[in-house]
């Protein structure tokens, strides 16, 4: 019967952010003509279905257990002063420390060798939509939601909270992966709009910039903010060939060989080229 319920979720899940966002896709699009069944829509939809039915329960346990271990006089008595402060300032400071650690997390991903290999899954998507937002290794997916709730769990949030704090980041990592490419104007300076995460798939390895999730203001803090301008016309992905089925991407980040030509984009490279 669980299963069926969450079979039955997941599918439900893919029709409402189907509807949601292949008609955004439509009249706004950021790559005009690419298609709805484009290459790696089969793999991506495998790991959407790995994340709701497999990785989206495991990360829920795993952060049930890191809970449980989050006591201590110091943390009980931080826990009782965070629950004395209104509930839009508990959110509010939830936000933007797991902001600031999903930065420096996102940032070391593509420059710990161990990290990079199984981030370099999620980079390995040559178009972007909706969908695309989904292809995350299961490792790298654990480990972030690991990181960007940590604050929460510090600070003693209900797991009915982290369970909105995570829905709420979820649905907008979808967004700025989308094929979208909203007028927002000057709104695009203050919200993490797709055309700054499109930016940060690009293929060539100089573009590494916006890390940053919710918002840019950590790029702007640290220098790695580009919000590029024109037509999206540069190639996504990664520089070296890469598996593009579901199981091999798996394997993929303890098989891959270590040498120069899958090395994680160096952290020198800041400045991006004009487009």
């Amino acid at each position: 019967m669980n299963s069926l319920m969450a079979i039955g979720g997941t599918v439900l899940s893919f029709a409402v952010l189907a509807l949601m966002f292949w008609p955004l896709e439509k009249a706004w699009a950021a790559r005009p003509g690419q298609p709805l069944l484009r290459p790696g829509f089969r793999t991506d939809l495998a790991y959407f279905v790995a994340q709701y039915l497999v990785l989206a329960p495991l990360a829920l346990f795993v952060l049930t257990g890191v809970k449980t271990l989050c006591h201590g006089e110091v943390l009980m008595g931080l826990q009782a002063a965070v629950a004395r402060q209104p509930w839009w300032l508990q959110a509010l400071e939830a936000v933007v420390l797991g902001d600031l650690l999903v930065y420096g997390f996102h940032r070391l991903s593509h420059q710990v060798d161990c990290l990079w290999r199984f981030h370099a899954v999620h980079h390995s998507a040559e178009h972007l939509d909706w969908l695309a937002a989904h292809r995350e290794h299961p490792v790298d997916g654990l480990l972030t939601q690991l990181v960007v709730n940590l604050p929460a769990l510090l600070m003693g949030f209900p797991l009915a909270t982290l369970a909105m704090l995570i829905t709420f980041r979820g649905m907008w990592a979808i967004f700025i992966h989308s094929n979208v490419r909203l007028p927002l104007g000057p709104l695009g300076f203050l919200f993490g709009a797709p055309e700054l995460h499109h930016w940060h798939h690009a293929r060539e390895r100089q573009t590494r910039h916006n890390f940053g999730n919710l918002a840019p203001w950590t790029d702007w803090l640290f220098g790695t903010y580009h919000r590029p301008t024109g037509p999206e016309t540069y190639p996504l992905g990664l520089v070296e060939a890469y598996p593009q089925r579901f199981l091999a991407q798996l394997l993929a980040p303890t098989a891959q060989p270590q040498d120069e030509s899958t090395e994680r984009p160096t952290e020198g490279a800041i400045e991006a080229p004009r487009p």
